[in-house]
């Protein structure tokens, strides 16, 4: 079994390998110059009693230790002159408003010593390089580096296929190649015309004069005819091979120039496919057993795919990478939003964010092998110990109050949830049960079906928009309207499952109305009254800055963690499948 190579002796970082204490594992260079990247702490930290374990880094509460770090990063961010980037934190900015994802990572030297790295994800400034940060795994953005003078040449070819396909020489090539073919068309058609015009004639020669001749003399005239037709025949055989030519010899013209274009892109693929397999060769990822591992290997192993744009370039692989080529025992570490939020995705300035899940998380989960981490909270049941109140039942239905942090039906990793609780209770119950399902975090109203009918009958009022649903939420903020519509499209963010992101193109309709119900300590309480059902939905559309601009408090996913998500389903409105009569159920906010 292997042993990671970092351990503490006395306080003091050593290695399983050495015989004594002081032994040390070298991934790479001795400390030295390029540890000017390693900071200390400005104030005391020695009170403060280091995590036994590394930072999970999908879902957690940042340590103490990273906090100060993070607060040491921010306040250079504020006062730094060392690069110029509009955040959109002020008016002074110029160009195009970009927040970032920053990160820190604690880490303690051989000697003992306790500082931080940082780092960005993706370039800041147009640069890779400032010496406040760890680099990135590879520069791409280094003159000197092979990337963007093979780069310069595959812009090239894009540059010269873009100029021969806007060339007046190929517009005007296509566009007598379709004149040429409608003039051979006419030419065609005209001359179909004119020999239908002789058939019909000959037909009305062979009636009429094989009545009035005698049979040898129709026999000459039935051979003329024959040779006449021949004759139509041969004429449209000729100018059908002359059309066949001068559309022929214009497709010449135009498959040339398409030939070129053809042939500079496959240039383009080849070079461009070349350069992305030399790309991913650089992209070597060291984890806490010395084993290094690059980008392509990782994402065939992990997921059997191609590992997606951007992969490496996120703040934490980069800080582990760091640490580990310079002999630097990982902590814990944080990563936190600075600046404006993207237009399509929920980021808060200052904000703490996990680790993004398609890009990072096949990287670190080969980085992190030989630390001990944290338990993932995600494959703890958070519903152990907690009962579910049944606030209605008859022979059709099952209403519940589910508590928050309580999975509806049963997830990949957790199978306890309202479906199998109340499987497990009503044992005879064969046929289907959810109707609608809450977010795990949401508290609140549940329907479930006893039967087939019950549960279709529930579900089509559902579709057709005529349930009654209530929510209540706790806003973080104060928000200027007192009512009003939300209409922000959504779908999943594919880079970071479960996250949603507002998607005008691709992301389907999302609708909910609010109304302001009370000002609570500089927090607003508000009921959603939500017209269409998608993932996160009342979530987002309090976060977003095209939204309420509000996250809802406790909500770990687009505003700031608490003891829990303060969203409630208090009220719902159906009429029932048996007696056909309207029932409504409601529910005091448990906050």
């Amino acid at each position: 079994m292997r042993s990671s190579p970092f351990v503490f002796c006395q306080n003091k970082l050593s290695s399983t390998d050495g015989d004594a204490c002081t032994s040390y594992v070298s991934y790479g260079p001795r400390l030295n110059d390029s540890m000017r990247r390693f900071h200390s702490f400005t104030t005391d930290v020695s009170h403060i009693e280091k995590p036994q374990k590394f930072t999970f880094p999908f879902y957690y509460e940042p340590h103490a230790l990273s906090i100060l770090a993070t607060n040491e990063l921010q306040k250079y961010l504020k006062e730094q002159d060392d690069f110029v980037h509009n955040f959109g934190l002020d008016e002074r900015g110029e160009g195009l408003v970009i927040g970032k994802m920053f990160g820190v990572l604690v880490a303690e030297t051989h000697s003992g010593e306790i500082g931080f790295l940082a780092a960005c994800s993706g370039k800041l400034a147009g640069r890779n390089q400032h010496h406040y940060f760890v680099p990135p795994i590879f520069d791409m953005l280094d003159e000197d580096g092979f990337f963007l003078k093979e780069e310069s040449t595959i812009n090239q070819l894009n540059r010269e296929i873009e100029k021969l396909e806007a060339s007046e020489e190929l517009k005007s090539a296509i566009a007598d190649l379709e004149k040429t073919n409608e003039t051979a068309f006419a030419k065609l058609a005209e001359m179909r015309v004119l020999h239908k015009q002789n058939k019909a004639e000959r037909k009305a020669v062979r009636a009429n004069q094989k009545i009035a001749l005698e049979e040898m003399k129709y026999k000459e005239v039935e051979t003329d005819l024959i040779k006449q037709s021949y004759r139509d025949q041969h004429e449209f055989d000729v100018l059908k091979a002359l059309c066949k030519l001068d559309v022929e010899q214009a497709k010449f013209v135009v498959d040339q120039f398409r030939q070129q274009i053809a042939s500079l892109k496959e240039s383009r693929k080849q070079k461009s496919a070349a350069l992305q397999r030399k790309l991913f060769d650089q992209y070597q990822f060291l984890n806490a057993y010395r084993e290094n591992k690059n980008v392509l290997d990782i994402f065939e192993e992990a997921n059997n795919i191609m590992p997606p744009a951007g992969a490496g370039e996120c703040a934490a692989p980069k800080l582990l990478q760091y640490a580990y080529q310079n002999d630097l025992k990982p902590v814990c570490m944080a990563e936190f939003w600075w600046g404006a939020s993207p237009s399509s995705e929920v980021r808060k300035h200052k904000s703490f964010y996990p680790a993004c899940r398609g890009k990072c998380e096949p990287i670190l989960g080969h980085m992190l092998q030989g630390l001990e981490l944290d338990k993932n909270p995600l494959l703890q049941n958070p519903a152990v110990g907690k009962d579910l109140e049944i606030i209605f039942e008859d022979e059709h239905l099952i209403v519940i109050n589910k508590p928050a942090e309580f999975l509806s039906v049963p997830g990949i990793h957790i199978q306890d949830s309202v479906q199998r609780r109340i499987l497990t209770r009503n044992p005879e119950i064969t046929g289907p049960l959810i109707i609608h399902r809450l977010d795990m975090s949401t508290s609140g109203i549940l329907v479930l079906a006893k039967h087939k009918h019950a549960h279709q009958f529930i579900q089509d009022q559902f579709i057709r928009h005529k349930v009654q649903k209530r929510y209540t939420a706790l806003l973080d903020g104060l928000i200027t309207h007192t009512k009003g519509l939300v209409d922000l499209p959504l779908r999943v963010d594919l880079d970071d499952r479960p996250r949603q992101v507002v998607c005008y193109e691709y992301g389907k309709a999302a609708q909910t109305k609010f109304e302001v119900v009370n000002i609570e300590n500089g927090k607003t309480r508000v009921h959603y009254f939500p017209l269409t059902g998608r993932t996160h939905q009342l979530r987002v559309h309090s976060a977003h800055k095209l939204g309420l601009n509000t996250p809802i408090v406790g909500d770990d996913l687009y505003g700031t963690k608490a003891n829990r998500l303060y969203l409630h389903a208090g009220f719902i409105s159906f009429v029932h499948p048996i007696s056909l009569k309207v029932i409504e159920f409601e529910i005091t906010d448990p906050f």
